[in-house]
């Protein structure tokens, strides 16, 4: 029997498992990829036969938080690149006078977060994973679904590999296992979903002057174009364009996409060059009814699928798990033997999320919405907004919380060191 089972070996399942190693307890991880593969393609789609890669080409970006909470898990020094740093950010919306920029240096800061490859990232929670002799790890193996037990103090999981189905019981069961999760299916948790109808392409791109720390976001109405610094001397690139136009843009040949998003863009990153393969999926949010059942909780991508306006995703599901193994630690620290999955514990989980995750979701949809949509009466209000956010120090300070990962009550991981106790 493990104290936890965490379904889903990806971006936030494979991190909380590396968090709860240093309380002491007893994890297993079911992760759909073989042990070679992950290496290079993992996957958090451990309830599904076809993995779905997260630890591909895209480009993930780290806030200050994060960034302290995975050095503090020992991941960031397993880069073998370090990522680029985020010294400014620069929005602006097509159609609208004004902009707003935003300097890291005017509020105490060298940047405000890091952009990371996923496939770099990938490569370093596993190396990160490999030295945790507690472990558990299942895979290639996948969810099924839940099976009955005759002890109330456990849930009972059912997970097949090519020697067929077996039962594996745990205390606590996590569903890290991405948007589609079959254990939030499986626990009868149903969700509420809102399609942006924007398809959004993902690559790099590279232009003819090296990204200098400025992260740009452009809005449109039909979505937002940013361009991320990257650690080698690439932009990682998102174009968001109307679900109706998605196949004809999927078609342009590289040189027909380049003009498309420099048009989009402008050309205060410098002329186009050249770009990667691209990636496309659609941007909806799903947002699950509720993050725990009995002996069960739903972290990450299982929970909320947001909007990536704003880079919020990844962050907001990490602290979704550092909060829980702080949880677990606290709770272990008070009594050794004290029931990871009780209903008291998770109680506490969700109180502990509830602003931190209103607050993000709030700030990326109406984000997603408001830059979205067309009317003309809104151009003036969004323009004198971004010359607001300019001109007040108290409205940006809000902002660049928000940007540094510090909204609500964050895990305490995710505070500089000095500010841990």
């Amino acid at each position: 029997m493990h104290d936890v089972l965490i379904i889903g070996g990806g971006l936030v399942g494979s991190s909380l498992a590396i968090a709860l190693e240093g309380i002491g307890i007893d994890v297993g991880l079911v992760e759909a990829v073989a042990p070679q593969a992950s290496r290079d393609v993992a996957s958090s789609a451990a309830t599904s036969g076809e993995p779905t890669s997260v630890f591909d080409g895209r480009n993930l970006s780290f806030a200050e938080a994060t960034i302290n909470a995975l050095t503090a898990l020992g991941v960031m020094q397993k880069l073998s690149v370090p990522g680029g740093a985020i010294e400014r950010i620069h929005v602006s919306r097509q159609g609208d006078f004004g902009r707003s920029v935003l300097a890291a240096s005017e509020h105490g800061r060298s940047e405000f977060g890091r952009v990371v490859v996923a496939h770099d990232f990938g490569q370093a929670l596993e190396a990160r994973l490999d030295e945790l002799p507690r472990l558990t790890r299942y895979r290639p193996v996948r969810f099924v679904g839940l099976a009955d037990s005759d002890d109330a103090g456990c849930r009972a999981v059912r997970i097949a590999d090519g020697n067929g189905e077996r039962v594996v019981r745990a205390r606590l069961l996590v569903g890290a296992d991405g948007t589609r999760s079959g254990v939030r299916d499986a626990l009868g948790i149903g969700t509420h979903s809102h399609d942006y109808r924007q398809t959004l392409f993902v690559t790099r791109l590279r232009t003819d002057r090296a990204p200098d720390g400025t992260a740009y976001e452009r809005l449109t109405d039909h979505g937002p174009t940013a361009l991320l610094p990257r650690g080698d001397r690439h932009y990682g690139l998102v174009h968001g364009v109307a679900r109706a136009e998605a196949d004809a843009v999927a078609a342009l040949d590289e040189a027909g996409f380049l003009a498309r998003v420099q048009a989009a863009f402008g050309w205060r990153a410098g002329r186009f060059l050249s770009c990667g393969p691209r990636v496309a999926y659609p941007a909806i949010r799903v947002l699950a009814d509720r993050a725990t059942a009995t002996r069960a909780v739903l972290v990450g991508n299982a929970v909320q699928t947001i909007h990536p306006l704003g880079a919020q995703g990844f962050n907001l599901g990490l602290r979704d798990a550092l909060t829980l193994a702080e949880l677990i630690d606290e709770a272990r620290r008070q009594d050794p033997a004290a029931d990871c999955g009780g209903a008291g514990l998770l109680a506490h989980y969700v109180g502990r999320r509830s602003e931190d995750r209103r607050r993000t979701l709030e700030f990326s949809d109406g984000l997603a919405r408001l830059t979205a949509n067309p009317s003309s009466l809104l151009r003036p209000l969004r323009s004198f907004g971004l010359l607001a956010i300019d001109q007040l120090p108290s409205l940006q300070a809000g902002i660049v919380a928000g940007a540094l990962g510090y909204r609500a009550d964050v895990p305490a991981l995710c505070r500089p060191p000095a500010l841990r106790a």
